[in-house]
């Protein structure tokens, strides 16, 4: 609840890592985490790859604050938990995170966190609600059809996710 985008960007970006295009990710050319269907639709044209290779961190920066951020009221959220649901979100998309998150604390999964997930969430413990969330992500991930290709890093990155999660919890 303290600000905390500037440093679960930089986490996000220790995971996503740079350029990929593997053609068994459905996401194909990416950099940074960001895809080039993601990066087309924020800045409204076509680009080529080599536009998805030369992106930077100060590029995406935005993007990963409205897109994601923003969108699942990570400045609303307690330390740590901020840091495990914009992660997932990036990895799996908004509406799944805030439907992981409010399945976690018993309110309403419509995909939107509102006043009433956010009174939810603040009557759990952050430490209990981000080991939740990531038992929810990585059984979700478990039952991908690509689990097989990418599951160890997956897996790695959840539980690095919850490890960060639990030290900013304090």
């Amino acid at each position: 609840m303290n600000g905390n985008f500037e440093q679960c960007f930089a986490l996000v970006l220790k995971h996503e890592g740079g350029y990929v295009d593997n053609p068994k990710d459905f996401g194909g050319a990416t950099n940074l985490g960001c895809t080039k269907a993601v990066w087309e639709a924020w800045i409204g044209r076509e680009v080529s790859k080599d536009d998805i290779k030369a992106l930077t961190p100060a590029d995406v920066m935005p993007l990963y604050r409205k897109k994601y951020w923003d969108a699942v009221s990570g400045d609303k959220l307690p330390d740590g938990v901020d840091y495990a649901v914009f992660d997932l979100a990036i990895n799996s998309g908004t509406g799944r995170a805030a439907k992981i998150l409010q399945k976690a604390v018993g309110a309403v999964q419509d995909g939107i966190i509102g006043l009433a997930t956010l009174a939810a969430v603040n009557t759990h413990n952050p430490r209990e609600l981000a080991t939740l969330i990531c038992e929810a992500r990585l059984a979700f991930l478990q039952s991908l059809p690509t689990y097989d290709t990418f599951g160890k890093g997956w897996s790695r990155r959840v539980s690095e996710v919850e490890n960060m999660a639990f030290s900013m919890v304090g």
